[in-house]
């Protein structure tokens, strides 16, 4: 994997992969924050540049993204694909979200598609 810097700008949702030197953003998760029930972390997107494809750019975001939970005593409720996909193959690291967790995810993003 190449040597990435990755930082939460919580304010504009993103979970974001720098590259080397920390210039250029080469990737990004997309979340927002569910505020209730609980408190959870929603990613919606995954997007790694065409040019760091395959580096495992895509995994060090969902692995912080749950790290991050973790250290915020929060959930992640995954509706982006990847991640869903990540966790899966990682339950150990990703806990699995309780289903009314996931759906009141997906009613809050029905009802706020701006941005997603």
């Amino acid at each position: 994997m190449s040597d990435i810097e990755i930082r939460d700008d919580r304010q504009a949702g993103r979970l974001e992969a720098f590259g080397s030197g920390g210039g250029e953003v080469v990737g990004h998760i997309q979340y927002f924050v569910l505020e209730s029930p609980g408190h959870a972390l929603v990613p919606v997107h995954t997007i790694v540049e065409p040019a760091h494809e395959g580096q495992g750019i895509a995994g060090s975001l969902a692995r912080e993204l749950y790290g991050i939970a973790a250290r915020e005593d929060m959930a992640v409720a995954p509706l982006c694909p990847y991640v869903v996909k990540w966790a899966e193959r990682h339950p150990d690291e990703a806990p699995a979200a309780a289903p009314e967790l996931l759906h009141a995810a997906k009613r809050w993003l029905a009802a706020h598609p701006e941005g997603f």
